[in-house]
């Protein structure tokens, strides 16, 4: 059986990356929120850039409602914590990994210790969750951590990074502008102004923002895993131009498309609130239907 070697294992990142990058990135921590669909695969995606510590929280367990999408699904792992199964999974590719768990997810009590040391946040949870979302939003930006967050979104993907100079989440999202039952569409007008999935959505009855319940496939997640990874890189070596809020990205693999937002003023900027008004109007009719 052969030993596990650093710099063989991730040599193949040589050439995108130098010799001195690649052993930069083995001392940076990277904090992740949500290890499920898109979360999961950050993890691991970041894990073969070798990436060498990690601060992982999540306090769900695995279920058969996770197999289309989530990286650590499976038969074996029914019923296990995620956080446990995915930090297997990383140090099945790299058993030297320095890995903080926090298997009670990201709480007031701990947020400081999970974003203690850590280069950049990488925002895996789950779309309902604004508490927990704004916490560490709030405290990443305390602490002048930057944040890349990829939402999948049909068969495509939109990112939006949130620096520590730049608009801050309540800034751009404007959530409380409206009733807390409306912070669903605010914040998906926000993360994908441009839309580029809503035109082959094929079953609208499944949608039930009430409920908590939209579709995702595996497909976006893994597009969402190459964008949020991409955008970790350059933040964390300080190279290539980053998009940050209020600025957004959607790559749309069904539809081929890609598509670069500039919205001012977040959700306050007036195409934003067409938007809104939009969508207001389409889950009116599918409620009356």
């Amino acid at each position: 059986m052969r030993t596990f070697d650093y710099n063989e294992a991730f040599s193949r990142n040589l050439g995108w990356l130098t010799p001195d990058e690649q052993a930069r990135l083995r001392g940076k921590r990277v904090a992740i929120a949500g290890l499920g669909g898109a979360g999961g695969v950050h993890l691991l995606t970041l894990a073969r850039l070798g990436i060498g510590r990690f601060h992982l929280a999540d306090l769900d367990q695995f279920d058969l409602v996770n197999f289309n999408r989530q990286a650590g699904a499976s038969m074996a792992s029914l019923g296990r914590d995620k956080v446990e199964v995915m930090t297997e999974l990383a140090r099945d590719i790299n058993p030297e990994l320095d890995i903080k768990v926090f298997a009670e997810g990201v709480q007031p009590h701990n947020v400081d210790a999970f974003l203690e040391g850590v280069d950049i946040y990488v925002d895996g949870l789950d779309y309902f969750v604004f508490s927990a979302r704004r916490l560490v939003y709030d405290a990443c930006r305390r602490r002048g951590i930057p944040i890349t967050f990829a939402v999948p979104l049909g068969m495509g993907a939109s990112l939006i990074n949130f620096l520590p100079d730049g608009p801050s989440f309540e800034d751009y999202f404007r959530l409380e502008d409206g009733p807390e039952e409306e912070w669903p569409i605010r914040f998906l007008i926000g993360l994908a102004p441009a839309m580029l999935h809503r035109g082959y959505l094929a079953y609208p009855e499944i949608i039930d923002f009430a409920k908590q319940r939209v579709p995702s496939t595996g497909l976006a997640c893994q597009i969402c895993a190459g964008m949020a990874g991409t955008e970790a890189l350059k933040l964390l070596l300080g190279r290539g131009r980053v998009v940050s809020a209020p600025r957004s990205l959607q790559f749309d693999a069904y539809t081929g498309r890609l598509k670069q937002c500039w919205r001012p003023g977040g959700n306050r900027h007036p195409l934003q609130r067409l938007g809104l008004a939009i969508i207001r109007r389409q889950l009116a009719a599918m409620t009356r239907s």
